[in-house]
């Protein structure tokens, strides 16, 4: 993990993130663990809910209740992690399994304090492109792309 400095106000992101796989609930105390300084006990985590494997909406970590909260609607690049000093960071994910090189890249843009670069564009720009969105090849047939 990797965070702008505190009190950064610039960019889409807080830092980046690269969880070792999609189950949430294994990943999450690491997660807790890393932030715990910035933004005291972790205790919600919003996430894409097509990008995670989840198989509870909460879990005890260190004795405190964390909610897991997906949402079809929130950006499959990001989860919004919230902690028990009332402050929320917005991490960019790196998927698991992703190339070292490429996740430095990434973290780095990430993290610089004065990226407002937003996160399918940080991952772009690292060298992953990401899977095409049914709705872009939708767009993209509708415009005349052809996936024959």
């Amino acid at each position: 993990m990797r965070l702008k400095p505190a009190l950064s106000v610039a960019g889409c992101v807080d830092g980046a993130w690269w969880p070792r796989s999609t189950d949430l609930a294994a990943e999450v105390p690491e997660l807790a663990a890393a932030l715990a300084e910035r933004i005291g006990q972790v205790w919600r985590v919003a996430f894409p809910s097509s990008a995670w494997t989840v198989t509870r909406t909460r879990m005890v970590n260190r004795g405190m209740i964390i909610r897991l909260e997906g949402f079809r609607s929130q950006d499959r690049h990001i989860v919004h992690v919230t902690g028990s000093l009332m402050r929320r960071l917005t991490l960019l994910v790196v998927p698991a399994g992703t190339t070292p090189a490429i996740v430095e890249r990434a973290m780095s843009a990430a993290s610089d304090q004065n990226d407002a670069t937003r996160p399918e564009a940080i991952l772009d720009g690292a060298g992953l492109a990401p899977p095409l969105a049914e709705n872009d090849i939708r767009r993209w047939e509708s415009e005349g792309g052809s996936t024959v």
